[in-house]
């Protein structure tokens, strides 16, 4: 019998944001699908507008699970994570021992197969660079989201975020924070004119 399924179902538990008053909740298997539709969008227009040759389907996948470790850790606050070198390192070997354990779940003849979701590696580099990066947007998205609903306790956090994303220095992130971003501001109303 193996857990590892089972144990990713669990990322619906795991909520984000902790520290701060959220009008909505967000989970962890809701962010990482944000991400990952973030992350295909980045591929693709990377692909169509940029002349690369990113592998959006695979992006996506890694997006989907690139916070799973969660479900042993939960999330440990971003400004917590990367206080000092040495909390984030510390981190760090955590989140490698949660990705361990979890690949243990798995049968044998799958687990090379997952590995890559833990263990980043060299031919993934610069699609988890596209990952990181719709992190970083969807963490924005959420911010926009939560100041629109009058939640003043996102205010610092999304001056940050836009500080963050607008240091990304991808053509994909910059054409989709013109191209895409300013829809997150609107109402339904003003989508469906």
């Amino acid at each position: 019998m193996s857990n590892f399924f089972a144990m990713v179902n669990r990322m619906k538990l795991i909520n984000r944001w902790a520290l701060m008053r959220n009008t909505s909740n967000e989970n962890i298997a809701e962010h990482s699908h944000n991400v990952a539709v973030i992350a295909h969008s980045l591929c693709t227009i990377g692909n169509k507008k940029f002349g690369k040759n990113y592998n959006a389907e695979r992006c996506a996948v890694l997006a989907l699970y690139h916070d799973l470790t969660e479900v042993i850790t939960g999330d440990m606050p971003t400004p917590v994570k990367y206080h000092n070198e040495e909390i984030k390192k510390v981190y760090k070997d955590i989140e490698k021992t949660a990705g361990d354990r979890l690949l243990s779940m798995l049968p044998d003849e799958f687990k090379e197969e997952y590995q890559s979701f833990f263990e980043q590696n060299e031919e993934d580099k610069e699609l988890w660079k596209i990952v990181k990066a719709a992190d970083k947007i969807d963490a924005l998205i959420k911010c926009i989201e939560e100041c629109r609903m009058g939640n003043k306790e996102f205010e610092t956090a999304r001056k940050r975020q836009i500080k963050i994303v607008n240091e990304i220095d991808m053509d994909e992130v910059k054409y989709f924070k013109t191209e895409f971003l300013p829809a997150y501001s609107l109402t339904l109303d003003e989508h469906t004119k």
